[in-house]
């Protein structure tokens, strides 16, 4: 097929309402008769979240890959978008209480500490954006975990670097050599003093009634629970707080109270973000990594190295976002530790060289339509150019400089144009080659992630938020304390410090360093007329491990190329590729015929015949996205949450 090659040139983004709301909805503002903002609306009138009424989303029932019939949501001012309804719920009660964003995104992660703990929590870290529509600013939050400040480069690799070069016991997740210093609560602390509005110890209420009172374990969270089940034996605290007396999972329905997590809550409500960080709940951290035998059967745990001074001594950062234009908008990520804002940018980078508009997915429906060969082609080779970079190049940048000392030598238009040509029209790369930045050789660091989850935020005001937080794995470490599970972050760097060729890898164990990530919040505005960032357009992310990468691509090319709203844009086959043959296009999606490993599927056989080794394996994604759109002549918001997952879109009534 040929192929042309596409200048970029001004466009519009064009966004319709899409199908009418019935469901995930909206309730109504203050003016109406009745305010149901913050309920769910369906044809027999509005139910509140966690109510255990009929029709509430938050009602435990067994998790599903894919659930159908999804619509977007739109809402006046404000929205709220995450992977569980009860964290939406307090995030849109705390807008509507005319909170800002940032105010919201703390209630939401005290939640979801609670009621999604194996992806994310107070014993975590996460990456923030925040835009403060008043100033026109974008800030970036860096809450990664670090390293203990006596960490070697064989940390996680040997028990000892001179008496026992063996691997940690149990193995490197589950000792203590995972567990890094928690940044979550720093961060949102960081963030809340620069645009918060509501008093901090406000803001930890739903969170603190919900852990005392008691929810219903929902089935994502009760298949990860019999998941981690044996590991959970290790430790008395996890043991006590997810499993039966009789040493069972606990079930889907279950009712879980968690009064530690409650104390937890209430202390750092009452003495802020320090009281995580020093005192009794630091010392229990420290404690808990350091442990040295199994609860179960008193089998040998490797300890980790974490101090009171690493703790006390943890700050999370103000950094300066990774900002590019793709067309006619600006898209602005996370810079590092997290690859996820190059990688994207480079992705696109390379895209914007061909006219995506021409493979739009044809057969449009709820659920995204099916997207097109070529349309799969060109992102997944594109995804392999970044993440070959991304690979080589992307560290801690208070470590390892990036080549020519910013992100413009990886993410500049000349640069990206010439990846572009490596690109063919009719055969897949299969694995790319890093481009040639610089003299000092760099190992390739190919190391998985796992875990995480996600929430987009825009208040009253028009500040929008995404933010992405996680333990790493599902349940972390499996080590628990006070109520909440500890990371395992420490496994995101590479557990040997050279590659086969002996060449030094930048994202290698180091004192105080902070592991490389995928996470890839990002928001995305139109170019104003003088060329800065104009108006807020988009705010999106996903949960999804090194994949994460691919989601917000593939969502960000379903709205700005193709006109997908949020929820279409956001429930489209999962597809993508990182630096491998391997291309994903994911099984779960109703409109992907898995059978047979996709023998019969037209996207799969097209794939493989330009040479793309397909998996039809069922993808994760946890994508939030919130939309600025014309809608019936009214200016509103459009929300879209994966139908992967649990996730939910909240916020005030829209009357177009």
């Amino acid at each position: 097929m040929q192929m042309k090659r596409f200048v970029p040139q001004a466009s519009t983004l064009l966004l319709t309402a899409g199908v009418a709301l019935v469901l995930l909805g909206c309730g109504g503002g203050g003016d109406d008769p009745v305010d149901t903002a913050c309920a769910v609306t369906n044809t027999t009138g509005s139910v509140v979240v966690g109510s255990g009424l009929p029709g509430d989303p938050a009602a435990p029932e067994p998790s599903s890959g894919y659930r159908t019939g999804y619509k977007p949501v739109h809402a006046k001012s404000y929205m709220v978008v995450t992977a569980n309804p009860l964290a939406s719920k307090a995030g849109c009660d705390v807008l509507k209480g005319g909170g800002t964003a940032a105010d919201a995104a703390v209630a939401v992660q005290m939640v979801l500490g609670l009621v999604e703990p194996q992806s994310s929590g107070l014993g975590g870290g996460a990456f923030m954006l925040y835009y403060d529509a008043k100033a026109k600013t974008v800030q970036s939050y860096d809450g990664r975990e670090t390293a203990p400040a006596t960490a070697t480069e064989n940390y996680l690799r040997w028990i000892d670097d001179a008496t026992d070069q063996t691997t940690p016991k149990p193995n490197a997740r589950a000792s203590g050599r995972s567990i890094g210093v928690p940044g979550a609560v720093r961060m949102l602390d960081l963030a809340h003093k620069d645009h918060g509005k509501l008093p901090w110890k406000d803001l930890f209420a739903p969170g603190i009634k919900l852990a005392t009172d008691g929810f219903a374990i929902s089935g994502r969270m009760a298949d990860a629970i019999a998941g981690a089940r044996t590991n959970f034996l290790r430790d008395a605290d996890a043991t006590a707080t997810y499993l039966n007396a009789d040493l069972t999972a606990k079930p889907l329905g279950t009712i879980l109270k968690l009064p530690a997590y409650a104390d937890t809550l209430t202390t750092i409500a009452n003495n802020g973000a320090d009281a995580l960080y020093t005192g009794p709940i630091a010392q229990a951290i420290v404690d808990k990594t350091a442990i040295t035998t199994s609860a179960a059967d008193g089998s040998a745990i490797t300890p980790g190295k974490l101090t009171l001074a690493d703790l006390s001594g943890y700050q999370a950062k103000k950094r300066e976002p990774i900002c590019t234009t793709y067309r006619a908008y600006w898209v602005c990520g996370m810079p590092p530790p997290s690859s996820g804002g190059i990688t994207v940018a480079s992705a696109l980078g390379v895209l914007e060289n061909f006219n995506l508009g021409l493979y739009k997915p044809t057969a449009l429906d709820l659920e995204g339509g099916k997207p097109q060969v070529m349309g799969v082609h060109l992102v997944s080779e594109s995804e392999r150019l970044a993440y070959a970079d991304r690979d080589k190049y992307i560290a801690d940048t208070d470590f390892q400089a990036l080549p020519g000392g910013s992100a413009d030598t990886l993410l500049n238009k000349s640069y990206l144009r010439s990846r572009a040509d490596l690109i063919s029209f009719s055969t897949s790369m299969g694995t790319a080659v890093a481009g040639n930045l610089g003299p000092v050789p760099l190992g390739v660091d190919r190391t998985p992630e796992s875990g995480t989850t996600h929430m987009t935020i825009v208040d009253k005001d028009g500040n929008a938020l995404v933010m992405t937080t996680t333990v790493e794995s599902g349940f972390g470490s499996f080590h628990m304390t006070h109520g909440f599970i500890l990371n395992n972050q420490l496994t995101d760097f590479s557990a040997t410090p050279t590659d086969g060729t002996g060449a030094l890898i930048a994202n290698r164990v180091q004192p105080g360093k902070r592991p490389r990530s995928s996470m890839a919040p990002t928001l995305v505005f139109n170019v104003a007329a003088d060329g800065t960032k104009g108006d807020f357009v988009m705010g999106t992310g996903s949960p999804g491990g090194s994949t994460i990468i691919q989601y917000v691509v593939k969502t960000l090319v379903g709205v700005l190329d193709w006109g997908l709203d949020a929820q279409q844009a956001t429930s489209m086959i999962d597809f993508g590729a990182a630096n491998s043959p391997t291309t994903n296009v994911g099984g779960e999606h109703p409109n992907v015929s898995a059978a047979n490993s996709g023998a019969a599927d037209p996207l799969v056989t097209g794939l493989r015949a330009m040479g793309h080794t397909v998996s039809v394996s069922a993808q994760s994604s946890g994508i939030g996205t919130v939309l600025r759109v014309q809608s019936g002549g009214a200016p509103a918001l459009q929300g879209g949450a994966d139908p992967r997952r649990e996730g939910l879109v909240l916020g005030d009534t829209f009357t177009p």
